[in-house]
């Protein structure tokens, strides 16, 4: 494995560790603002950051986000993406000992078998850690961030329709891993531009403004979800969804090799029956808790 995938997967476990505590930011955050508006995004998106919570999960989620550049464009998205997945179990730890969430045995254990299926899959990649494997086919990845971009549309679509409580706070956290994996997708691809363009044509690159939506689309989607939901099971669908279609980006888009050996097709089995167990066993997230009137709001009311 070279020294730069090397220090790519540092930059891995780095963002692993940004985004969980950014997440729990945001939703100590998301849940004292006011509910998000969707005829209104820009006034809610405001809102949310008149949070202090919320602006101190989102500077360290950008603190991770920068992380996360630098190792997708140092080692295999397919690696990279495994190694944040590994990092999972960062979530029960730190939402339990430092947060103070409620973390169920059921919890425990879905995230564990979670992070492993996911992490296993960075075991029957033959090859991959040579190089960062950012070579792509226009059509293919057009298709594959297209495919992600309207899926995730679909899920918020859904998630409105269904309103408030778990399963409208499931259908937006699935919306949001799935943008922000069309995202995560189009910045391996734009990685692979650095070299031949340099940094401000490749910034100007019809990629970067995907990057740009799709992530901001899912930080409101995603505060969303945090605000109908509990946080443990609102992140673990929201990183799964995440994590396992931008892996599935590595042999499908920039042509990553897969497991030629029946050993390297059971493991890759395992890893995905282990997620399926896991998916299982995590309980949806719970209605958030109806927050108590602010004296404001009292006032207004009578």
């Amino acid at each position: 494995m070279s020294l730069s995938v090397q220090l790519g997967l540092l930059l891995s476990l780095a963002t692993a560790l940004a985004s969980v505590v950014g997440f729990l930011y945001k939703h100590r955050g998301a849940q004292q603002a006011p509910e998000v508006d969707w005829k209104r995004p820009l006034h809610s998106t405001i809102v949310l950051f008149r949070s202090g919570w919320y602006t101190l999960g989102i500077l360290v989620a950008l603190g991770g986000w920068f992380f996360h550049v630098g190792a997708l464009a140092l080692a295999p998205i397919t690696l990279v993406q495994s190694v944040i997945a590994g990092g999972l179990v960062f979530l029960t730890v730190v939402a339990d000992k430092l947060f103070g969430h409620r973390v169920s045995r059921r919890e425990w254990i879905g995230v564990a078998l979670m992070a492993a299926g996911l992490a296993f899959l960075a075991a029957t990649m033959e090859g991959a850690g040579d190089d960062a494997h950012s070579d792509y086919a226009t059509a293919t990845l057009l298709i594959y961030v297209g495919g992600l971009s309207l899926a995730g549309t679909l899920a918020a679509v859904v998630g409105g329709r269904l309103g408030g409580g778990s399963r409208g706070a499931s259908a937006y956290a699935l919306s949001a891993g799935l943008l922000w994996a069309a995202s995560d997708t189009s910045i391996k691809a734009v990685s692979n531009h650095l070299d031949d363009d340099g940094f401000l044509l490749t910034v100007l690159h019809p990629l970067s403004l995907v990057i740009l939506v799709a992530s901001l689309a899912g930080l409101l989607v995603s505060a969303k979800s945090l605000q109908l939901g509990d946080a443990v099971p609102v992140i673990a669908v929201t990183s799964a969804a995440a994590n396992l279609t931008t892996i599935a980006a590595g042999p499908i888009v920039f042509g990553e090799p897969m497991p030629g050996s029946p050993l390297g097709i059971a493991v890759r089995l395992l890893a995905f029956g282990l997620v399926v167990v896991a998916a299982a066993l995590t309980p949806p997230p719970a209605a958030a808790p109806a927050l108590e009137p602010t004296v404001t709001e009292a006032s207004a009311r009578v």
